[in-house]
């Protein structure tokens, strides 16, 4: 199985063109973005991905930015859903990323809400994995558990960094639920948290060694699951960012770290995770373009 590595617009203030050369130096295939609300700027931004051969995944927000409008309704979520499909199909995604829904619904609304997602994604012949994050729908463990078994189709973008923070737990607690749900994974999101918040400071430092294998057993599951599911092809964007995610000094506000820096050290962690994954199994099937 092989392993295509995206570089995060979040935090990124350039445009494909920009990113381009920081993807290659990484070692990384493509972008993960937002696509453009402006018709000309989607076309400035589809050019460029053409003509840098950038890999592409399309990012969806629904009803808002990362956190939804709390007055959103489900009618609303769906109809931007499928209008950015709409937006970003002409610029042929491998797949939509979304980040749907609210935290707030019932358990029935939501699982009403992701089956007409789901037929909608359909009806437009586009692949969407929706993210487990904090805010949205897919916020803690046992929700997305209990969709995923009402619509057996969902596929699911795992960033667990979201559920540790959550549950203020590393997740070997719900190690059932990760492996219930693990064939519905179809994307990774890198990011490592820790149980007092989504992100550590940086992945490489010993006293988060507990918190980088804890993410990594998950992932090992997922590349089980996908493998048993025929991918030959899996997916990953490192994702640390911004936004007080970041650590930063008191008073100075100055970064501990770097953001470019730790989700190339990320990404570059992961392909020798993998091919040592890979090195002990038997079943991993050659690559293939998902």
């Amino acid at each position: 199985m092989e392993l295509k590595l995206f570089k995060t617009f979040w935090g990124f203030d350039g445009g494909p063109r920009d990113a381009a050369p920081l993807v290659r130096a990484a070692g990384f295939d493509g972008i993960e973005a937002p696509v453009p609300a402006g018709a000309a700027a989607r076309e400035d931004f589809a050019a460029a991905i053409r003509d840098e051969q950038l890999d592409f995944i399309a990012e969806i927000t629904t009803a808002g930015s990362y956190v939804p409008e709390r007055s959103a309704t489900p009618a609303d979520h769906l109809r931007d859903f499928e209008e950015k499909i709409i937006w970003g199909k002409p610029l042929k995604p491998r797949f939509f990323n979304v980040m749907a829904g609210c935290d707030a619904w019932p358990a029935a609304t939501q699982i009403d809400f992701f089956a007409r997602a789901v037929d909608i994604a359909a009806k437009h012949e586009v692949i969407c994995s929706f993210e487990t994050h904090r805010g949205r729908s897919f916020f803690n463990p046992w929700i997305t558990r209990d969709v995923a078994r009402a619509v057996p189709d969902l596929k699911l973008t795992c960033d667990f960094s979201h559920w540790v923070c959550v549950c203020e737990r590393l997740l070997e607690s719900e190690w059932d639920t990760v492996l219930e749900l693990a064939p519905h994974a179809h994307h990774v999101h890198g990011r490592v948290g820790y149980p007092q918040g989504p992100q550590v400071p940086h992945p490489a430092a010993p006293e988060y060694a507990d918190c980088l294998l804890s993410h990594q057993r998950m992932w090992e599951e997922l590349w089980t699951a996908q493998i048993a599911g025929g991918y030959t092809t899996t997916t990953m964007t490192p994702e640390f960012g911004p936004d007080g995610y970041l650590h930063t000094l008191p008073f100075t506000n100055a970064p501990v770290a770097d953001l470019w820096g730790i989700n190339t050290w990320m990404g570059q962690t992961e392909r020798k995770h993998l091919a040592a994954f890979l090195a002990q199994r038997s079943d991993a099937p050659l690559a293939r373009v998902a």
